[in-house]
């Protein structure tokens, strides 16, 4: 069931996003070579603690295999839901941030591509064009419309340069849970509804730089390129009003 929003819970909602994007700010200029992404994970715990909210990830998922970490690091081929680790940041490396916040029961969702140093010309397109999937789709969201416009739009732009759309995940609503419906994908396919005045949508294109398809390592968390091409995910929350669509997230430049 699609639970729309009111106007005081998207107010709501977007002081957890403007809170997410403040820690950004702070966090990527620290994302370096050499640091340990447990180390990055440490960082984010206690800025949103000391913000006054609650890591939105943490401890999410199954009973039996929570997510283990306050954010999502995935570096290369590894799409989404990477485990902060010892492994250490290399120079022309990837690397994926993933993070929400829970502020008063409020979540925000939002993902960026960082480049680590010079990468290869390949990996820097590949990393831009992500971004301009993510436009592309928030474009497309407007009320009236049908919510597979977004699917089209992201897809549209990444098979202009022959990338891998990943399926298999995709977005989502978000505001009262991390994950709400509608599902909302990057290639088109399944329920279409209307897009509605109060919908809030974490829109989230995984592009890869081979085929579209991907694994689960025995993490049971840790997705990754089938192929083991590089891979890029940028994500933002949006809310659909009758006359506009607002992006609550604030924007974050590639290094």
């Amino acid at each position: 069931m699609i639970r729309l929003k009111n106007e005081k819970q998207i107010d709501g909602i977007r002081e957890s996003c403007k809170l997410l994007s403040a820690m950004y700010r702070e966090l990527i200029p620290q994302v370096k070579p050499g640091l340990q992404t447990i180390e990055i994970d440490k960082w984010v715990f206690d800025w949103i603690k000391k913000a006054g909210g609650k890591p939105a990830f943490l401890g999410y998922g199954k009973k039996d295999n929570p997510f283990p970490g306050s954010i999502c690091i995935s570096i290369n081929n590894e799409v989404i839901h990477g485990i902060p680790s010892k492994r250490k940041i290399a120079a022309g490396d990837l690397v994926s941030l993933d993070c929400g916040i829970n502020l008063g029961g409020f979540i925000s969702d939002q993902a960026v591509t960082l480049e680590m140093g010079k990468v290869s010309p390949e990996a820097h397109k590949l990393n831009e064009v992500t971004r301009e999937c993510l436009y592309a789709g928030i474009e497309a969201a407007k009320a009236g419309d049908r919510l597979l416009q977004i699917a089209r739009a992201i897809q549209g732009r990444a098979l202009r340069e022959h990338y891998g759309v990943v399926e298999e995940f995709c977005g989502h609503g978000v505001g009262f849970d991390v994950h709400e419906d509608p599902h909302v994908p990057n290639v088109p396919h399944g329920s279409n509804p209307k897009m509605m005045n109060g919908m809030v949508l974490a829109l989230e294109p995984m592009i890869n730089l081979g085929s579209g398809n991907v694994d689960v390592l025995d993490d049971d968390w840790t997705v990754v390129t089938a192929d083991n091409s590089l891979s890029c995910h940028w994500e933002h929350t949006i809310a659909i009003f009758r006359d506009h669509t607002e992006i609550l997230t604030d924007p974050v430049t590639i290094a």
